[in-house]
């Protein structure tokens, strides 16, 4: 019997997967428990077009990354941080910090979660931090660090 997946189980397949599971199976425990919905033609079309449509939009969603990096790649952020005697930083700069900065100087709302920095910056100067803007797509900033009086 065919039957379109509601959502992802395992060893059977994700959700709106067609697949071939016995009568019983699809009777007794997909069907009731809405874990899958028949395989008729009208259901399958519907899910082909369903499927179909989240692949266009994956790619739109790539494609407007892409361009997203090309411009936040030439950005550059400046984090003005209190300093002691010697250069040393009063705390660190993290990633909040540089989102904040992004914010105030070119107006780019990004995500704190998104700055990816290993470890919280604590000397001045410049350094390249990556920023995450989608799952294959990742762009290089650069965070100047300049103590303030």
């Amino acid at each position: 019997m065919k039957v379109i997946l509601q959502q992802e189980i395992k060893k059977l397949g994700k959700k709106g997967d067609v697949i071939e599971v016995s009568e019983g199976y699809a009777r007794n425990y997909l069907l009731p428990q809405k874990l899958a919905i028949m395989g008729t033609s009208t259901n399958v079309n519907a899910a082909k077009q369903h499927q179909e449509a989240e692949v266009r939009k994956a790619k739109r969603l790539l494609d407007e990354a892409k361009v997203y990096a090309a411009q936040i790649g030439k950005l550059s952020v400046t984090v003005a941080v209190k300093t002691g005697e010697g250069g040393k930083l009063f705390g660190s700069v993290n990633s909040k910090d540089i989102a904040d900065a992004l914010k105030a100087e070119h107006g780019v709302e990004l995500d704190k979660r998104k700055v990816d920095l290993p470890e919280a910056i604590k000397a001045l100067g410049t350094y390249p931090v990556t920023v995450k803007l989608h799952p294959e797509i990742t762009a290089q900033i650069q965070v100047k660090v300049i103590g303030k009086a």
